[in-house]
């Protein structure tokens, strides 16, 4: 039996749309802590908690039920009062806490003693409204000037802080909204004084309600909410948009199930519209609750075999970022797709530059990839003909701006002095490393961005002919062969058969095995011979740890296996790697890395992939160690799952020739696996995939339009 592992630091996480509430176990808000109620990246409650007598409440046990509502029980210390004394346990609280937009806070105390109990509850409460980036410690935290309000009433009790600087606003209103005694509010909280005879229960519940600008956002009104239908109407639509999946492997099954729990978490959806097709998918929560470029397209590339909402949604979020103009303070050039954007009041007053941040090195040529692909999965001409001006001025940028010395290869360089330094999908401070663990200053031109303008170039060369424009079209396929020869040419390493992390600023190699190299295969610009090379030396076990491919080799100097980026196991960077490696036919390969994969999903709460988790080396009875800080729910990693089933499936989309290729390879431990609810185009269909002893069998089921199925091997030159 597998052991289940918590990630992270204990925490109470609930979120919906732009509203995070983050506690202790205990329901608790520690002002020091990266805990509070957020919303637009700002945190407005910093201190919270429940107290009898002013002691704390002694936890029994506290769950999420939904994303967005929690339920916490409570027994009582033992409390000296005035009267008599109260024995330990006589008291059960329970806290049942829903968020959406504000929160709704369910009180219920109950006597289970054979006397009448007399004592004090009190609702302690505080705001700081720091900006989120001020609570995790990446800048400075100022001092701000609170106004608190008081306002007692008999039964509508309300506390009120405000915030103020110019035009940005924000404030916290705390409303007794219920109560079964008089409260009494102060500027530190609510007291309700509370006699409760045996067998009785006392009931309050008490509204957050945020307010932003000059709006307030309302917290739901009735008691004890278990589900919001509007919330819970939406979910259902959007369930009904994602594929289901029955799989003989009852790991992958629940693996799946998570997967879709956890974009469902994320996803974003604007103005308080719920239509599922104009929600985007944030990058993560806690911390990345918002739209990202890189992580964003990642989750709608790797969802699109099993919804086609994403992608889309996603897309035109971005295009419609795009910057236009040269701001160096948010690293931003005419063309180029954002890396994060923000709205906290840093962002809002230009202290930090992510409104939005351009400095991402690959989040341009990923809107390319992601817009081709969407276009192979929906068929949908009228997206790629809406974004075609965008695609136009990406395809420019990574000409004019992505190539900063003129070489043919893509480098990064940070011009904002608040920027990040390491602008690719490896961008802490310490990720890029040489040989010695030194920091490889920028300009750096990293082996992954070379294969994703690659395979830019080529997928919107294809883009290109269905328009009719075949100059453009050859011009493209030609630039893309030279830089493939330049590739294997500049960035070839034969001592340690796989290709260099990168070029430094005076064109030497960054000599480090990484994960890296991987991506060249699945963006198909590593040449075969190469490829069978990388393969092998990224499952070496100074690489592969049995769980996952680690970010860096376990011999290098640098290597940590706690460390970020610099050897713990990151599910999407695995996943990427396994569709390459099936690209070029090592399925055995592939397979190991997707086996790993779902076997440590196998030991985290609810087969849930974190973010990223160590790079210890599995052995007998281990199980894979949590990353304290890891983000979970995270996209990418839930899209991992999709990623990995569809490298298995080996299933390609042609959707405006209605063809639908497949190469399934079934491992052992998964004899069958089946997808309902497919799409591609307008067509929706059932794949079913059976392996009896060492041969595999599908059956397509079309329930509607026309699928014209080809089982055809995947191949390097595919695009």
């Amino acid at each position: 039996m597998s052991s289940r592992i918590q990630l992270g630091p204990p925490r109470l996480t609930l979120a919906e749309g732009s509203s995070l509430f983050v506690t202790s176990p205990a329901g608790e808000i520690d002002p020091r802590a990266e805990q509070g109620f957020f919303v637009r990246d700002t945190r407005l409650l910093s201190a919270y908690g429940i107290r009898i007598d002013r002691q704390r409440w002694l936890l029994v046990s506290s769950a999420p039920v939904t994303h967005y509502a929690a339920r916490l029980y409570f027994v009582n210390p033992p409390v000296e009062g005035a009267g008599a004394r109260i024995r330990r346990n006589t008291l059960a609280l329970r806290v049942a806490t829903t968020l959406r937009g504000g929160v709704h806070q369910d009180l219920d105390v109950t006597n289970h003693g054979q006397e009448a109990a007399s004592f004090t509850l009190a609702v302690e409460a505080g705001c700081d409204f720091r900006d989120l980036f001020e609570v995790r410690g990446l800048q400075p935290a100022r001092r701000r000037a609170v106004r608190t309000i008081v306002e007692p009433r008999t039964y509508a009790s309300t506390i009120r802080w405000l915030y103020e600087r110019q035009d940005f606003r924000r404030g916290l209103v705390l409303r007794v909204a219920r109560a079964d005694s008089p409260p009494r509010v102060s500027r530190r909280g609510v007291e309700f004084a509370i006699t409760l005879p045996p067998r009785r229960t006392w009931h309050a519940c008490l509204h957050l309600l945020p307010v932003l600008g000059e709006r307030r956002l309302d917290a739901p009104v009735a008691c004890d909410l278990v589900e919001i239908e509007e919330i819970e109407r939406d979910r259902r639509t959007w369930y009904a948009s994602v594929a289901g999946c029955v799989a003989a492997n009852e790991d992958v099954a629940r693996a799946y199930r998570q997967a879709v729990e956890d974009i469902t978490v994320l996803r974003l959806c604007g103005g308080g519209d719920l239509t599922t097709e104009s929600c985007v998918v944030a990058a993560g929560v806690p911390w990345f609750a918002t739209l990202f470029g890189r992580d964003s397209l990642i989750v709608g590339l790797q969802t699109l075999p099993v919804t086609a909402q994403v992608a889309p949604a996603v897309l035109r979020a971005l295009g419609a970022l795009q910057a236009t103009e040269r701001d160096d303070w948010r690293d931003a050039q005419p063309g180029k797709i954002p890396h994060e954007i923000r709205h906290g009041e840093l962002a809002h007053f230009g202290e930090v530059p992510h409104s939005p941040y351009y400095g991402t090195a690959d989040a341009t040529t990923l809107f390319l990839i992601a817009l081709h692909e969407a276009y192979r999965w929906t068929g949908d001409r009228q997206l790629v003909e809406a974004l075609l001006p965008s695609a136009a001025r990406a395809l420019e940028w990574i000409d004019r701006h992505g190539d900063l010395d003129g070489d043919g290869f893509q480098e990064y360089e940070r011009r904002s002095p608040r920027g990040i330094r390491h602008q690719g999908w490896k961008d802490s401070g310490d990720a890029v490393v040489d040989e010695h663990g030194r920091d490889v200053a920028p300009p750096v031109a990293l082996v992954e961005l070379q294969g994703y303008v690659y395979d830019a170039w080529r997928r919107m060369a294809e883009v290109y002919e269905a328009l009719g424009d075949s100059p453009r079209a050859r011009a493209l396929r030609e630039a893309a062969q030279r830089l493939r020869a330049r590739f294997a040419e500049t960035f070839w390493w034969p001592e340690e058969r796989t290709y260099y992390f990168a070029l430094d600023g005076a064109k030497r190699p960054v000599r480090s095995v990484v994960s890296n190299a991987g991506h060249a295969l699945w963006s198909g610009i590593a040449l075969p011979e190469h490829a069978h090379g990388v393969v092998a030396r990224l499952m070496a076990s100074d690489m592969f740890s049995g769980w996952g491919i680690r970010t860096l080799s376990s011999r290098h100097a640098a290597f940590n296996p706690f460390g970020y980026q610099v050897g713990a196991v990151w599910p999407h960077d695995n996943s990427l790697i396994a569709l390459g490696f099936r690209r070029y036919g090592r399925v055995a390969e592939a397979l190991a890395v997707a086996k790993g994969l779902f076997e440590a999903a196998a030991h985290f709460q609810a087969h849930q992939l974190p973010e990223l988790f160590a790079g210890l080396q599995r052995g007998p009875r281990s199980f894979p160690v949590q990353y304290l800080e890891a983000n979970i729910p995270q996209g990418w990693a839930a899209g991992s799952v999709f990623a990995l089933l569809r490298m298995i499936l080996g299933v390609r989309a042609d959707a405006p020739r209605g063809r639908l290729l497949i190469d399934p390879a079934l491992p052992d431990w998964l004899p069958r696996l089946r997808l309902t609810g497919m799409t591609l185009g307008p067509a929706r269909f059932d794949l079913d995939v059976v392996r009896e002893h060492d041969r595999t069998q599908y059956d397509v089921t079309v329930h509607e339009g026309q699928v014209a199925v080809v089982e055809e091997p995947w191949s390097p030159g595919e695009i």
